[in-house]
């Protein structure tokens, strides 16, 4: 396996200044828009970065299901190594990856739990089986087989089979609040166009950054 061998030069677009939103929120929704536009599969799929008590980073996959002024939201498990980390240290690191595209947006921030009654309106759109799931997954502990994940979803559905199913205490969304976003748009000969917004007294600043 040749790894050093694969090679692409990204020659799609280009980014400056003056094609750049003055809030980050206002162009984030537009590549985000482009991306779903392009029918990229989960254009909202990110990577989510915590640290444990011990310094130790861990980074995940999860989606973005609401975004608004007040920032950018995902849904977990309340219990789960990710939600453990962030009561602990409510710093995170988000990274969207739309390569089709060559872009990339980092974010950094910090993360809270956000109300009951926010998560409940998500939670009952989401499928049946989605639901269940929330109820069935101990997320992030360990299990011996699959069986016995599976008997637990059965579980749940012989306890919820009217239909409906509550949302679980030890389940909602996190609010992610930014203080810094940077959008990356690949250049040829790895040449790339990169733009830091960090936050500043009454808006944002916005600088160039070299590739």
């Amino acid at each position: 396996m040749d790894l050093a061998a694969l090679r692409q030069d990204y020659t799609k677009d280009a980014l400056d200044r003056d094609m750049l939103d003055e809030h980050p929120q206002t162009q984030f929704s537009k590549w985000m828009q482009q991306a779903q536009d392009a029918q990229m599969l989960e254009p909202n799929a990110f990577a989510v970065a915590t640290v444990d008590a011990q310094g130790q980073p861990f980074t995940r996959m999860v989606l973005l299901k609401h975004m608004d002024e007040k920032g950018l939201v995902f849904f977990t498990n309340y219990e789960s190594r990710k939600a453990q980390h962030l009561a602990e240290n409510n710093r995170i690191s988000a990274l969207f990856s739309w390569l089709p595209l060559e872009r990339q947006v980092s974010i950094n921030g910090t993360a809270e739990k956000i109300p009951t009654s926010e998560s409940l309106k998500y939670f009952v759109t989401r499928p049946f089986a989605s639901q269940l799931g929330a109820w069935a997954s101990q997320q992030s502990t360990v299990i011996s087989s699959r069986s016995i994940l599976q008997a637990k979803l059965e579980e749940m559905k012989h306890k919820f089979s009217s239909g409906q199913v509550p949302i679980p205490s030890f389940w909602g969304g996190f609010r992610i609040k930014p203080t810094s976003w940077e959008f990356w748009q690949g250049g040829s000969g790895r040449i790339h166009d990169r733009f830091l917004y960090t936050t500043k007294e009454g808006g944002w600043e916005i600088n160039r950054l070299s590739p």
